[in-house]
């Protein structure tokens, strides 16, 4: 199988941005649904737990990696159905993102963007959310989840060329 990465790299004040996008025929409510419902983000990124809101930290299993631990992220923004920004920090350094989701005309558009203040695993890292997001799309689809060997090391060079 191959696949085409969408990945852009966008310089910024602080560092840069990776953006990827996806779009679906739905709303915008169930594709916000999709990304902050435990029992939906559970289907293709993991279930998370605790009280979200904005400035509480709530805890994410990553179901689809190699270890089973709950990671600690701080929701540091949520405005439901538009935008939520949250943060992490820990073995894998710290990590800011935000989804963005606008509607047009019964499409949505939903935006990850990743806030980079180096581009120095952008080869491991575009991949991975590239994967992510192709779980996402196969689990409101109903369709076979995407094998990540199809996305690294395949898609390593093209994101290390954005950078």
């Amino acid at each position: 199988m191959t696949l085409e990465p969408s990945g852009r790299l966008v310089p910024t004040a602080t560092g840069h941005d990776l953006i990827l996008t996806r779009t679906y025929r739905a709303s915008a409510e169930d594709v916000w649904a999709s990304v902050t419902e435990p029992e939906r983000t559970a289907r293709w990124f993991g279930p998370w737990r605790g009280e979200g809101a904005p400035g509480r930290t709530i805890e994410v299993q990553m179901v689809f990696e190699e270890s089973d631990d709950w990671i600690p992220v701080r929701i540091d923004a949520c405005e439901a159905p538009r935008r939520l920004a949250v943060s992490t920090q820990g073995e894998s350094g710290s990590w800011s993102l935000e989804l963005l989701v606008a509607e047009s005309d019964g499409v949505t558009e939903l935006r990850l963007v990743h806030h980079l203040t180096s581009r120095e695993h952008l080869g491991e890292t575009g991949p991975g959310w590239e994967y992510y997001l192709d779980m996402l799309t196969a689990a409101r689809t109903g369709g076979p989840r995407p094998d990540f060997a199809d996305y690294y090391p395949a898609q390593k060079a093209y994101f290390e060329s954005l950078g």
